[in-house]
């Protein structure tokens, strides 16, 4: 007799491209929950919790404010349980953005910064392009190549960590980049592997389980 497959909270903060997050999560096996509240968070049973978004972080930002889910994220990190954060929900976990100077979740120590390129870098970052695992052995790395897999990106600031061991994987346009980040169980892309095709729906795999190790 199969079991339940596992349930992951996917929060829909109104600027987020939740039917490619929900259909590539179904793929890997995952039920996906969208939710809008932290009751529905509670209610849901979830083992996970994916925080995706696209646009601009002061909404993103101000969206999880006003729905109080900003206190259910610190919270549901700082009880070590499964996160994904994807493109501004991993900016949203830092202190402080370039980008309309907004203040973040504050989660880790760290600002997202403005690209500064020479003029052959197109910015936006868009298109594929070579992440490097500098964490092989992390679980979000499982199945993936260390030395380099392509995935899909869309973005003009990203992140800088205070604390080099937070970073999971980086990227290189024109220089070096934080491409991915991780600490215990929570983790988080600036890539997309929802449009990221089967090394991004691995991501998702790896996501999924660690979130059905209860």
């Amino acid at each position: 007799m199969s079991s339940a497959p596992t349930t992951v909270a996917v929060i829909d903060n109104g600027i987020c491209n939740l039917r490619s997050v929900t259909k590539a999560l179904e793929a890997v096996g995952v039920s996906p929950r969208v939710v809008h509240t932290p009751e529905e968070i509670a209610a849901s049973g979830a083992a996970g919790l994916v925080l995706p978004g696209v646009g601009a972080l002061r909404d993103c930002v101000a969206a999880l404010r006003a729905a109080k889910l900003d206190a259910t994220v610190r919270d549901w990190i700082a009880a070590d349980r499964p996160f994904l954060g994807v493109c501004l929900g991993m900016q949203a976990l830092f202190e402080h953005s370039e980008e309309g100077n907004v203040t973040g979740l504050g989660i880790f120590p760290g600002q997202v910064v403005r690209f500064q390129r020479p003029p052959e870098f197109k910015i936006p970052h868009m298109g594929w392009n070579t992440v490097r695992f500098v964490q092989p052995r992390s679980p979000l790395a499982t199945g993936l190549k260390p030395e380099g897999e392509a995935f899909y990106f869309v973005h003009s600031f990203y992140c800088a960590p205070a604390d080099p061991a937070l970073v999971l994987a980086e990227c290189d346009y024109g220089g070096p980049f934080t491409a991915a980040i991780a600490r215990g169980r929570c983790f988080a892309t600036q890539f997309h592997p929802e449009k990221s095709q089967a090394k991004g729906l691995q991501i998702y795999r790896n996501f999924a389980a660690v979130a059905a190790k209860r």
